[in-house]
């Protein structure tokens, strides 16, 4: 909790490197404080519960989701960008006195010593940013350096994880086919999802021609339907076979997807709401299933582990999707401009966005055109993403979690009946 705090330097940032320095201290608030919550989850309550208070949780998100983009969008706009990142310090105080005074901890629960995984922890740090770095510039002759030095770090974790005492990302986890579906569908879903999502503002802005609040604004219906069916499925999933409603989130995340490739200069703001409110509604039906079920099936002693990793696959998904989406809408844009006749060393984002500050008060067509194009072009590589996720999902067994629930507890019934008959 106190690293969120760090927010507020990021308003202090004076340099892009002294920026991603502050977000890398904001991550690591982030990465602690969101998993633990999703655990706790697991560990509080009843499945019948928990699948409720899971779908509960993801409300939150989506509320905060239309919450954010409004608020920052209206501080862009009347005061400066240095607010959007300094507002921040309120919630993450108020966050931290809420803890301090209303956290009461179970003094009698006893606490195993596990040894941290070092080793598993640089390894897995490097070689993602490794692998980060190597997309976000695969035009450049030394993507190829990180994308190998990726694979071959991450080759080295897996050796290193099978003999690790306590390791940071469990290879057993793997064997659970539902696990294995669960962290596939977060990487695919993730990248459709989150990478789609990060580029429809600057459609709004620079293509359609609005202010930064108003493309927040496209966002927010997209992020009510998340939260309505998220609270939705987390009841549903109940009674209804949970491989159903998977395969009909990811239907309507390919549907969604499907329709952000046919965007052009005569795409509404309207028409991109319906089009994310379709995948929003898709990852609502989504992302809480696979997570009860995970915490469903898994053992205890590494509920922790298994929430986190299904949570760290939809986030790696989508910082993929948003760089490799990006390093193609910056290509096939500079192709497009080139052909046009422009000179693309005079032309930037943040020219094509800026309507009414600065020299370029108005856009000329072919800039529109090229924008346009290349997004729409862009959106097919999160389709792609969307459909490889639906087929990953078709290999989710049929179940009802309560089912699933009863059947885990007879197994464990008898583990324990075998060895007492054994003794």
């Amino acid at each position: 909790m106190f690293l969120k705090t760090y927010d507020g330097l990021l308003s202090l940032a004076t340099s892009m490197e002294t920026l991603i320095l502050f977000r890398a201290i904001q991550g690591l608030g982030a990465g602690g404080v969101l998993p633990l919550a999703l655990t706790m989850i697991g560990e509080l309550y009843s499945i019948e519960k928990r699948a409720k208070m899971q779908g509960l949780i993801s409300s939150v998100w989506g509320l905060s989701s239309v919450i954010g983009p409004l608020i920052g969008g209206l501080l862009v706009d009347q005061i400066s960008w240095e607010w959007v990142f300094f507002i921040n310090l309120i919630p993450g105080i108020l966050a931290i006195i809420f803890v301090w005074f209303a956290w009461i901890e179970d003094k009698n629960i006893s606490k195993k010593k596990v040894a941290l995984d070092v080793p598993g922890v640089v390894l897995l740090t490097v070689g993602v940013l490794s692998l980060l770095l190597g997309l976000n510039g695969l035009e450049n002759s030394s993507s190829l350096f990180f994308i190998i030095t990726a694979i071959i770090l991450l080759s080295v974790l897996i050796i290193i994880e099978k003999r690790a005492q306590d390791p940071i990302l469990p290879l057993k986890l793997f064997g659970n086919r539902l696990f294995l579906v669960a962290f596939l569908h977060g990487i695919l879903a993730g990248w459709a999802m989150f990478g789609s999502l990060s580029y429809i503002p600057l459609f709004v802005q620079a293509v359609i021609g609005t202010s930064a609040t108003q493309a927040g604004l496209s966002l927010t219906p997209m992020s009510i339907m998340w939260t309505l069916t998220s609270i939705v499925g987390g009841r549903l999933i109940i009674k209804i076979n949970f491989r159903v409603l998977a395969i009909i989130g990811m239907v309507l995340l390919v549907i969604g997807s499907l329709l952000l490739t046919t965007i052009g200069l005569g795409t509404s703001q309207l028409a991109l709401m319906i089009y994310t409110s379709i995948m929003g509604i898709g990852m609502g039906l989504t992302i809480p299933v696979f997570m009860i079920i995970i915490q469903t099936t898994v053992p205890r002693n590494v509920l922790g582990t298994a929430t986190s990793t299904i949570q760290f696959s939809r986030n790696i998904g989508g910082t993929i999707g948003v760089s490799v989406l990006g390093v193609f809408l910056s290509s096939r844009l500079s192709r497009l401009l080139i052909e046009s006749g422009f000179n693309i060393s005079t032309i930037s984002l943040s020219s094509l966005i800026n309507q009414t500050q600065g020299t370029d008060a108005t856009f000329s067509e072919p800039l529109r055109i090229a924008l346009s194009t290349s997004m729409a072009n862009m959106f097919y590589i999160a389709l792609g993403a969307a459909v490889l996720g639906f087929i990953v999902i078709l290999f989710t067994p049929k179940g009802v979690i309560t089912q699933l629930n009863s059947s885990l507890s007879e197994k464990k019934l008898e583990i324990v009946k075998t060895k007492e008959l054994s003794s």
